[in-house]
């Protein structure tokens, strides 16, 4: 009986193993490609879903607009694609809160071709904290593109189709807390499409 009791034991530990590894390896969905549950708007621009895709376009105001998560994601690894239909400027907020239209947090950017893609901007504080080379951007024009982006404590990289853009370690990032949050700029021609969006929590 006791033999029984002890493989019983070690079959649990060693089957049960891979099943805790699949828990914290889970991929969230943060879009559901219907509606914007889970999320809440800023500001008086456009946020709507057209075809399983998320989009964002300025409204008449022309002013800065967000769309936040709900929930708090403070270490996680995030990929998503976005494709620009226009010239304007975006972002993608990871540790961010707001108050209207006025944020706290840091910028991963999305931009036209040269102007930054996957480089870091904290808004209302030091401005740019790590712009990619503009020799290692590989940005697709009016396509689809791939972003990843990690924050773990103080440390963050972005990967923009597969390439590193930025390696940044910062105090001041390791200490924040909020929200993910995708960002509509003032006075621009903003059009941009997103989907799958896929967050692991580290």
């Amino acid at each position: 009986m006791k033999n029984k009791f002890i493989f019983s034991l070690v079959s649990f530990l060693i089957f049960s193993k891979p099943l805790i590894g699949q828990e914290k390896e889970e991929l969230i969905s943060l879009f559901n490609g219907i509606d914007l549950s889970g999320w809440k708007i800023h500001g008086t621009e456009k946020w709507y879903v057209e075809n399983g895709d998320l989009v964002c376009e300025n409204g008449p105001d022309k002013e800065y607009g967000y769309l936040s998560t709900n929930e708090y994601y403070d270490n996680f690894i995030l990929t998503l694609e976005f494709k620009q239909e226009s010239n304007g400027n975006s972002g993608v907020f990871f540790r961010s809160t707001l108050d209207g239209i006025i944020i706290n947090g840091w910028q991963v950017e999305v931009a036209p071709s040269g102007l930054h893609t996957g480089g870091i901007y904290e808004s209302y504080g030091r401005g740019w904290l790590a712009k990619p080379d503009p020799k290692d951007e590989n940005l697709k024009d009016g396509d689809w593109n791939t972003m990843k982006i990690m924050v773990d404590g103080s440390k963050v990289m972005t990967w923009l189709n597969g390439k590193e853009m930025i390696n940044l370690s910062d105090e001041i990032i390791g200490n924040g807390k909020g929200s993910i949050a995708l960002q509509i700029h003032s006075g621009d021609d903003v059009k941009v499409r997103w989907r799958n969006f896929k967050l692991k929590k580290l």
